[in-house]
């Protein structure tokens, strides 16, 4: 009989975020908006095990100079920080599902809540340091969020851990 074997995969943990670039956002929890921008960026972002402040404040540094907006030229030349841009910040521990089995997600690579909100409360804090105004959801509730995707461009980012 032949001999079966297990191979887990080889996995390393990420800050993850994906980037939309947006005409405006906002985000409302029960009906009440808890956070708009205009012209800039919506961040979903999904915190993990193992990630600690260095990737915060890495994937910070990386969307704040991320050159996604178009110059005179038509090309994508200008970063958030280049155009003035604002950022809407939802924490999204669904980046982290595992579908790799069955038909429900798993979520046991998200980082516990609390150092995942202490997480994401410093990757927008760095943010808003390197002079990008944030705007956020709610930590941990149902949100609506409305996305005008414009381009679209939608890009997804990792700090590696």
């Amino acid at each position: 009989m032949a001999q079966r074997h297990s191979i887990q995969p080889y996995r390393l943990t990420f800050m993850r975020a994906v980037l939309q670039r947006v005409a405006r956002a906002a985000v409302s929890v029960d009906g009440e908006t808890v956070g708009a921008i205009g012209r800039g960026a919506v961040i979903l972002l999904g915190v993990g095990q193992g990630d600690g402040p260095d990737q915060a404040e890495a994937l910070a540094a990386k969307v704040a100079h991320l050159r996604v907006f178009d110059d005179d030229a038509g090309k994508m030349n200008l970063s958030l920080v280049d155009i003035g841009g604002e950022v809407l910040s939802v924490s999204q521990f669904t980046l982290y599902a595992d579908t790799s089995r069955g038909r429900r997600p798993g979520f046991s690579y998200a980082a516990p809540p609390q150092e995942a909100e202490r997480l994401y409360a410093l990757f927008n804090e760095r943010l808003r340091a390197l002079g990008i105004p944030v705007a956020t959801g709610r930590f941990g509730a149902r949100m609506l969020v409305e996305i005008y995707n414009d381009g679209p461009v939608t890009l997804i980012l990792e700090a590696s851990s």
